[in-house]
């Protein structure tokens, strides 16, 4: 987990724009934009003291913990404050849909990654089983026959690009991938895991 900086608030230029800072929150694995809001340094201490994100409601004049009505909680997991010290950017885990209007976002058009959507949904897959659903019979054949398919679509992957066109390729990759994730979740691990030993050799 990303360490969160607790001299924050003292960093900030709260006088700039009248006590309150805008606040944009982004999904912590996907890196979709979710939403803005407003801290005062009343809320940005409950943030960082509670770990539930919490704004300055301007409508209600008083602190407001996102998913207090509605259980959509946003877990803290990093905060930063940007180079001119009066915008923070904050990184959550979203509990269900950020926007009133059930979206994933307040901005429907917010980009994310794809691949990170993807390893989601491969652990829903491995958590709910539905049936009729290609993951859910790769998982219940267990990790050998997961690990057999990575093996062939990496084999497939690597004569794609020896004897095939780019739009193979591509498909190829993208089938190794989906099954390279599932074989991750079949061993309790996820994209994040990878992601953290990648940050590591970057080092």
């Amino acid at each position: 987990m990303t360490e969160v900086p607790t001299g924050a608030p003292e960093t900030l230029d709260w006088d700039k724009a009248g006590g309150l800072v805008p606040a944009v929150v982004q999904d912590a694995r996907t890196l979709r934009v979710l939403m803005l809001g407003y801290m005062d340094r009343a809320a940005l201490e409950a943030t960082l003291s509670t770990r539930r994100v919490t704004f300055f409601s301007r409508s209600k004049g008083r602190l407001w913990t996102k998913g207090e009505s509605s259980g959509h909680f946003l877990d803290l997991v990093s905060v930063d404050v940007d180079c001119d010290g009066d915008t923070l950017l904050v990184l959550a885990h979203p509990h269900g849909p950020t926007c009133h209007l059930e979206r994933p976002s307040c901005f429907p058009s917010a980009p994310a990654s794809l691949l990170a959507e993807l390893s989601d949904l491969v652990a829903t897959r491995a958590a709910e089983r539905p049936q009729g659903s290609y993951t859910t019979r790769l998982f219940e054949a267990g990790t050998r026959r997961i690990a057999q398919k990575v093996g062939e679509e990496g084999v497939e992957t690597a004569l794609a690009s020896i004897a095939e066109d780019d739009a193979a390729l591509a498909g190829e990759a993208a089938d190794l991938l989906f099954h390279l994730l599932v074989l991750l979740r079949a061993r309790g691990l996820g994209l994040e895991d990878v992601e953290a030993r990648l940050r590591e050799r970057r080092r």
